[in-house]
């Protein structure tokens, strides 16, 4: 799986870092940055919070 961020749409606002409490961070430039843009497969659970919470839908998962 590879996670992919609409950086146009994408707020920062880091509701998918509190969802899933990994892959993700805000960094003291307010700009979203994925940390592993390919996670494994055990982690999939975690990744499909962050896609769900953020209210722009700017997170996604395509599979490999």
């Amino acid at each position: 799986m590879k996670v992919v961020v609409d950086f146009d749409s994408c707020e920062s606002n880091a509701l998918c870092m509190a969802a899933a409490q990994i892959g993700f961070e805000v960094r003291d430039d307010d700009f979203l940055y994925v940390l592993d843009e390919n996670p494994p497969e055990s982690l999939r659970e975690k990744v499909e919070k962050a896609v769900n919470s953020c209210p722009k839908q700017a997170i996604s998962i395509v599979e490999d």
